[in-house]
């Protein structure tokens, strides 16, 4: 693959994160955690940085990592798994407030599922959501954070598999430089 800068190049086109719409339904999630534990949460509760720290990593690892893709598919690859396992310790904080306070999961059966899948699957800005922070009670609150968090997260997944099956194909930073060094001298 060549530079955008140098055709005989080793350096790998940056891909803009606010078009990834599994990074877009993680600044939906960062701001809907920043007013979730403001509303529910009382101050001095651990669990408020630690969810709002785990909203951050998710969004901000994915800007890291496909910065870092440029030269490391690695790095890439790390970072893009770290977002998604914050993203889990957010889904898993969310459930438990729908646990200690007797509320359901809302699963494939539950009769607003549908629905909902439906709107997060076709809303991907965070302007389409805050006018409801106001007016969801906990368990709308949680079950949309739930049902964005999976959504992200097979995002990153599916973009995973294409960083992995270009790796495959084309190798690592180290063959990719040799490879142009040999294109850049002829041989």
């Amino acid at each position: 693959m060549s530079s955008p800068l140098n055709p005989n190049g080793f350096l790998k086109p940056l891909t803009d994160c606010k078009a990834l719409l599994f990074y877009k339904k993680t600044v939906i999630l960062y701001d809907m955690t920043y007013y979730f534990v403001n509303r529910y949460l009382e101050r001095g509760d651990r669990t408020i940085d630690q969810m709002v720290q785990a909203a951050r990593s998710g969004k901000q690892n994915i800007v890291e990592g496909l910065e870092d893709g440029m030269t490391s598919m690695e790095m890439a690859l790390k970072l893009l798994n770290v977002a998604r396992g914050s993203l889990k310790e957010l889904q898993e904080d969310y459930e438990d407030q729908l646990r200690v306070n007797g509320l359901p999961i809302w699963t494939s059966t539950h009769p607003r599922s549908k629905a909902l899948k439906d709107y997060c699957f076709a809303n991907n800005d965070v302007g389409q959501y805050a006018p409801y922070f106001e007016r969801w009670n906990l368990e709308e609150f949680c079950n949309t954070a739930l049902t964005l968090i999976h959504q992200a997260d097979r995002g990153i997944m599916s973009y995973l598999t294409k960083l992995e099956a270009a790796f495959l194909a084309e190798g690592g930073i180290k063959e990719q430089m040799s490879a142009a060094r040999r294109r850049v001298r002829g041989y």
